[in-house]
């Protein structure tokens, strides 16, 4: 069985910011695999059910995104899941929109919600799905540009982005995290490249 969880904050205010990508992630993949995310459980909604023939548990942390950690750990006790059945999926504002990176391990970088899950498990030894979010210029509060309403244009890219990161999910479960590392971290090449 899988944990996989997505990092986002509670309630219609943020519900489209780019801080939420982990939560729309869920999502997508809940919508994918017909599965309901919406039992409250160890500070969660929770869904069951299958994605690529595989058992799969479903979590959007509703703690905010500040003590994700706390209700990762509490839904690891409670279905007695080790580091290795975990994956955690969040934005990225240090990789640009329309990227996404995934990982077996590391640091939480400037991420307060990946910092509060490594935290609660103690280990880095987790893997993940960051989801691009860079800021094209440079912003003088970036905790302000996270949180901010996504725009039209961003909207779209995001809707894109979460979609690869199903299919990315689904590779990882039927193929391992190695192949889906292969096939998905590669750069995106400037959105005027085809232009030139």
């Amino acid at each position: 069985m899988r944990l996989i969880v997505g990092l986002g904050n509670p309630g219609p205010e943020y519900q489209w910011t780019p801080h939420n990508l982990g939560f729309l992630a869920v999502d997508e993949l809940a919508n994918r695999n017909s599965i309901r995310v919406e039992r409250p459980e160890a500070q969660a909604l929770v869904g069951l059910g299958q994605a690529a023939g595989q058992e799969i548990i479903l979590a959007k942390p509703q703690t905010y995104m500040n003590l994700s950690g706390n209700s990762v750990w509490r839904l690891m006790e409670k279905y007695e899941l080790g580091p290795s059945d975990v994956l955690v999926m969040f934005d990225e504002r240090d990789l640009p929109w329309g990227m996404i990176r995934i990982g077996e391990r590391g640091s939480a970088g400037t991420h307060n919600g990946a910092k509060s899950v490594i935290a609660a498990v103690g280990t880095e030894e987790i893997a993940r799905l960051r989801i691009g979010c860079g800021p094209e210029h440079r912003v003088s509060d970036l905790a302000a540009y996270v949180l901010r309403p996504m725009k039209k244009a961003d909207l779209e890219v995001a809707a894109e982005m979460v979609s690869t990161a199903g299919d990315a999910i689904e590779m990882i479960l039927t193929e391992g995290i190695a192949a889906a590392m292969n096939r998905y971290n590669r750069r995106v090449p400037p959105a005027d490249s085809a232009d030139l």
